[in-house]
């Protein structure tokens, strides 16, 4: 490494509510390098990149550029000072043009105050220039490819004279054509002096493109160096190390026959060629990483996507599930990752969003009877301990935990046997996790079909019976729960170790 490098981000501490997230964190990063920030979910990746660019301030530590220490007071002085990031979900409005997203909210205007759009349109088309990419100015940003739209963020970053980029999993939505595009633009970039932090699990793209890496654990460096220097596997080791608190909950029991097969499930650029099968009483998991699939397999299975090919049955009968409502009548239940927005009715009250998939079940003469309502309730709440003192106060009010459990509950009362949990324990405590594993157990005892998909390797390992790694749309393994290692399906999900294995 230079003597001088460019920016320089040394011993940061953040906490958030006395937790400490980042302890002693220092990067360096050389002018004109990709580098690749790696880490498990929750090493404190994001953290550290939102204090570099204005979103969070530190406890201690300093930030230096080009030898001069900066205070990144909030994103607009980041910006000024030549960072721009690019999130995982892309900033681009599909309803305007190209050039319009490029100077959105920095519009040129002549003296009169009108815009200039031929002074838009002309340094537009001489960033693309310069990039060597062919695209229209004045093309709607809904007409163009995921790639494309990833070109136009990187576009602004360089209209704003940007010598920093943050990239946060940009290949997540990616065919492997595009990922080729992407990285030879980043290539170019860097011979322009451009510096970039690529933030991936995609430890095959990381080796790649990246020159350097760091890896995060626990909110510490744990491990940088030279890409060329370092093997795959040694990375995926330095990302997982010795997981704490890694009691295994998994409980041996009969299953019962088939509930849910699977065959040759495809959707362009989506999923393919995925097969598996869950018993009644089976815990299955489902693990990978950002952009593996998972989501959007299973969100075609319970009929949100209806352009897939191949065979869903239940209880050994084939069905066409093309709307959540055929899904919910074949017995299916879904509690999405997304608890906020696809979840919960926030402006509901507590017993109205678990009343919203039966309310037939409340229903006489046309009426909903409040009596049977909060019976059912009552007794939802003593079976999964929901935490409530007034059911009629909207959901809003209570704990993350305890709107999850007002979830299930929700499809416990539609009579569904076969429940899909989408990240189930996302932004809730310890404690109230706990408390989840302990009930989806429980379920399974009663002999429901369950399926998790979570990203975090050590959940699924608590509680399932069957482990599916999934990776760019596929499953690439399948482990017996009692049998699965961490650092083993993160070889799998980070296509590291690519040679099929079945459980037997």
């Amino acid at each position: 490494m230079t003597a001088d490098p460019f920016l320089t981000m040394q011993t940061i501490d953040k906490s958030f509510n006395g937790v400490r997230v980042l302890k002693n964190v220092s990067l360096n990063i050389e002018k004109g390098e990709i580098h690749a920030l790696l880490g498990e979910n929750g090493a404190g990746k994001s953290t550290l990149m939102n204090i570099l660019g204005g979103v969070h301030q530190p406890d201690q530590g300093v930030i230096q550029l080009n030898g001069k220490i900066v205070k990144m007071a909030n994103p607009r002085v980041s910006q000024e000072q030549g960072i721009s990031f690019i999130h995982q979900e892309l900033n681009v409005v599909s309803d305007l043009k190209v050039y319009e997203n490029m100077f959105l909210g920095s519009e040129l205007r002549n003296r009169a105050g009108i815009l200039n759009v031929e002074k838009m349109l002309r340094e537009t088309h001489d960033i693309m220039a310069q990039l060597d990419v062919d695209i229209n100015p004045k093309e709607y940003v809904r007409n163009l490819d995921t790639s494309y739209k990833q070109l136009i963020e990187i576009s602004k970053a360089l209209l704003h004279n940007s010598n920093l980029i943050i990239m946060d999993e940009p290949t997540t939505s990616l065919a492997e054509h595009e990922v080729h595009r992407l990285f030879e633009l980043m290539r170019n970039l860097k011979k322009k002096g451009v510096s970039i932090i690529y933030i991936s699990h995609k430890l095959k793209e990381i080796k790649e493109v990246c020159d350097r890496y760091t890896v995060l654990r626990d909110g510490q460096v744990v491990g940088t160096g030279s890409m060329k220097d370092e093997d795959l596997e040694t990375i995926t080791r330095m990302m997982v190390g010795k997981s704490i608190s890694q009691e295994r909950f998994l409980h041996l029991h009969p299953f019962g026959e088939i509930a849910l097969q699977v065959e040759n499930l495809s959707s362009e650029g989506l999923f393919r060629n995925v097969s598996f099968s869950v018993r009644k009483g089976e815990i299955a998991g489902f693990t990978g990483l950002a952009g593996d699939g998972r989501t959007e397999l299973f969100e075609s299975l319970f009929g949100y996507r209806k352009k897939y090919r191949g065979e869903i049955k239940i209880h050994g009968r084939s069905v066409k599930l093309n709307h959540p409502r055929k899904a919910l009548k074949a017995g299916l239940g879904f509690v999405p990752k997304d608890r906020k927005e696809n979840g919960i009715i926030k402006d509901l009250s507590v017993i109205h969003n678990m009343s919203l998939s039966a309310m037939g079940n409340f229903e006489r003469a046309g009426f909903v009877q409040e009596q049977i309502e909060r019976k059912r309730f009552q007794h939802y709440k003593e079976m999964l301990n929901i935490k409530v003192h007034n059911p009629r106060v909207t959901i809003d009010k209570l704990s993350g935990g305890n709107q999850q459990k007002v979830i299930i509950a929700k499809w416990l009362e539609a009579q569904t046997d076969i429940l899909i949990f989408d990240n189930p324990t996302q932004g809730i405590d310890i404690g109230a996790k706990q408390e989840i594993y302990q009930e989806i157990i429980a379920l399974s005892k009663q002999g429901k079909a369950i399926i998790i998909l979570s990203s975090e390797a050590p959940e699924v390992m608590r509680i399932c019976h069957s482990i599916h790694v999934m990776y760019q749309g596929e499953i690439t393994a399948s482990f017996k729960g009692e049998e699965a290692e961490e650092e083993e399906i993160m070889q799998y999900a980070t296509g590291s170790k690519r040679e099929a294995v079945k459980i037997d």
